[in-house]
């Protein structure tokens, strides 16, 4: 008599029939999930191109060579959107230039200085708070640290709440850039006895230049729609002014103002200034993408 002797390793034999539904069942899953998935991504592109169907649609019928060479006037009386947009131009410049250094240093000294200190932790926590905080309330802390003090509403304090927007975005991007960076880069600019302080500045900034930029042009594209802050700060001109010390215009508070309003004119005037910073938007992210692209 011959005994035979099953391996330790293999299982117990399976019902093919077992098999064979629990194949069935699972390919059912995966169709159910697929289906949904292409479904959510329909539903999504169709309402994508809805919105940008109407915008479209309204902003360009609005469009001409009156909106970007005349001031706003009063209702019936024509004008176009000169101001809001040199306005918003301006602000967007000194929050850019203010907040980009201090996004930079401080993404900076997470990356290299502070990987796993307490401090590093705390700063970095505060800065993903600052990055997810409703804007309003950014605009809010503006107004009641600048505004109220100043006696009233200026585009520096349109320009200051837009810079602490601008930071955590670019302390976010450089650090993440820097860390991608490999550690023998470092050691080979140590090794040659630079200090760290020109290794910094001189290699790995250089090497995560086009990442670092990204996140200033994604940035920029950030607060270039912001109305909420502004609100609270800047407040809005209906003349032409370039005083940053007297309220100031912009061009997503007057789309606020003048989306509500009753008049025809205004209204397409509105329509008008949402294409332009649509497409400015647009432009700004393919342009972030393609350097990014580049980088990897």
């Amino acid at each position: 008599m011959s005994a035979t002797i099953a391996s330790p390793s293999s299982g117990p034999a399976r019902d093919p029939r077992v098999s064979a539904a629990l194949g069935a069942r699972r390919r059912r899953a995966a169709l159910i999930v697929k289906v949904a998935c292409y479904a959510a991504t329909a539903l999504g592109l169709l309402l994508l191109l809805l919105i940008l169907g109407t915008l479209f649609w309204n902003g360009a019928s609005a469009i001409s060579i009156n909106v970007f060479t005349d001031v706003t006037r009063p209702p019936g009386s024509g004008g176009g959107l000169l101001n809001p947009i040199v306005g918003s131009l301006i602000q967007t410049f000194i929050a850019t230039l203010v907040g980009t250094p201090i996004g930079l240093l401080v993404g900076t000294y997470l990356a290299e200085y502070a990987k796993n200190s307490a401090l590093g932790h705390a700063v970095r926590f505060v800065s993903d708070i600052l990055l997810s905080a409703p804007s309003i309330l950014i605009g809010l802390f503006v107004y009641q640290s600048m505004v109220v003090p100043m006696g009233g509403f200026s585009g520096w304090a349109g320009s200051a709440a837009l810079a602490i927007i601008v930071i955590p975005v670019v302390v976010r991007t450089t650090e993440d850039m820097l860390r991608l960076l490999p550690d023998t880069l470092r050691e080979a600019v140590i090794g040659l006895g630079a200090p760290k302080w020109k290794m910094v500045t001189l290699v790995c900034w250089r090497a995560a230049a086009s990442g670092i930029l990204t996140g200033v042009l994604l940035a920029i594209a950030r607060v270039a729609g912001e109305t909420a802050p502004l609100l609270f700060t800047s407040l809005g001109n209906l003349n032409w002014s370039l005083s940053l010390s007297a309220p100031m215009s912009s061009l997503p508070i007057t789309i606020y103002s003048y989306a509500g309003s009753p008049y025809p004119d205004w209204i397409g005037l509105a329509w008008a200034g949402a294409l332009i910073i649509t497409l400015g938007v647009l432009m700004l992210n393919i342009v972030a993408r393609s350097l990014l692209r580049g980088r990897k």
